[in-house]
């Protein structure tokens, strides 16, 4: 494949993760980050602080300045936790011009529009000539940084900007499939992290192997109903972006979600267990919109109701498992698998 000139915004750990990637694949990449110093400590050190034992290929273009990041570039990655994508298109707006391939590898869902995060670009951006790209799937970035072996999804309504980013990014460790149903893998990478989140808590409850497989069976049948509901395909939440990704989220103590929700099972609050694990938390950014959706579509999702009432204080932590195996009991069985919870 032709080499290309790639802009990831946003420094965090999966940013560079794919920064490095790509540069090594032998393509021409810039990375700008909101945070100045950020862009300082890569430029001096050529290491990340979460990936010290890792040089970055020297090749690698730091930039505080966004439109030197975004003019001229084939590929924008937008790499920024999912509360800051919003702003991030706003401040690049004026530097994307039409035909420019966006990839999201952000996962969440906005609470106020109900907006998935191609959604919000696509809100900010008012340019149907951009053509946009959802990249997910189960890839832990200090995983990918080492160079181990994954698989992910790249999920456009585009099938010929989905295919230029699967060829794009299938290289080295990672294989690229593709999938049009860009909504359902937006919705599954979201609403994994609430499912993580119920792992954790479970887990710091003492729980053990046998609740953790029960939470993510029932759990990807949650997201899977609300999905369909949605109008999405049932098929996308059986596959690399639903339970894949589901999966390494909820086992992996490389998740963050995983782990503050094994801080607050033991006892933490919330703004202390985030503070601890001192990353972004998506899974409690996505609670309120998930809570929203669900209401929306007339969905019953019992897993991601006890997360929240756990999360804002209405319910002990100690009461949550009592509260989903107390509920009323139903059969696994019906028209479709998913169907009830």
């Amino acid at each position: 494949m032709q080499k290309m000139q790639v802009g990831v915004l946003g420094a965090g750990t999966w940013g560079i993760a794919l920064a490095r990637m790509l540069c090594n694949a032998g393509n021409s990449v810039t990375v700008w980050s909101a945070i100045e110093k950020e862009i300082d400590n890569l430029s001096d050190t050529g290491r990340h602080p979460s990936f010290l034992d890792v040089e970055l290929p020297k090749q690698i273009v730091y930039t505080k300045d966004i439109s030197e990041a975004c003019l001229g570039m084939d590929i924008l990655v937008f790499a920024v936790p999912s509360p800051f994508v919003r702003e991030t298109a706003r401040k690049a707006a004026p530097y994307i011009t039409d035909g420019q391939i966006i990839v999201d590898v952000a996962k969440g869902i906005e609470a106020e529009t109900l907006y998935t995060m191609t959604e919000v670009i696509a809100d900010e951006l008012k340019n149907p000539k951009v053509k946009l790209v959802a990249l997910s799937g189960p890839t832990h970035a200090e995983e990918v940084i080492k160079d181990l072996p994954t698989a992910i999804t790249s999920a456009s309504n585009d099938a010929k900007a989905a295919e230029t980013v699967q060829k794009l990014f299938n290289v080295g460790c990672m294989r690229v499939y593709t999938n049009d149903d860009v909504r359902g893998v937006e919705l599954c990478g979201a609403l994994k992290n609430v499912i993580a989140l119920s792992c954790g808590i479970a887990a710091g409850l003492g729980c053990g192997d046998n609740t953790k497989a029960a939470l993510i069976t029932r759990g990807i049948a949650e997201i899977s109903r609300l999905g369909t509901a949605m109008g999405c395909r049932e098929q996308t939440f059986g596959g690399l972006a639903g339970i894949g990704d589901l999966v390494v989220t909820a086992t992996s103590m490389h998740s963050r979600n995983n782990r503050c929700g094994i801080l607050i099972g033991q006892g933490v609050a919330v703004d202390k267990a985030i503070e601890q694990v001192g990353m972004v938390v998506e899974g409690i950014n996505a609670l309120p919109a998930a809570i929203k959706l669900a209401q929306k579509y007339t969905v019953e999702m019992p897993i991601v109701e006890t997360v929240a009432a756990v999360c804002n204080g209405g319910t002990p932590v100690s009461k949550a498992i009592e509260m989903l195996l107390s509920r009323e009991l139903k059969s696994e069985l019906s028209s479709s698998a998913f169907n009830h919870s």
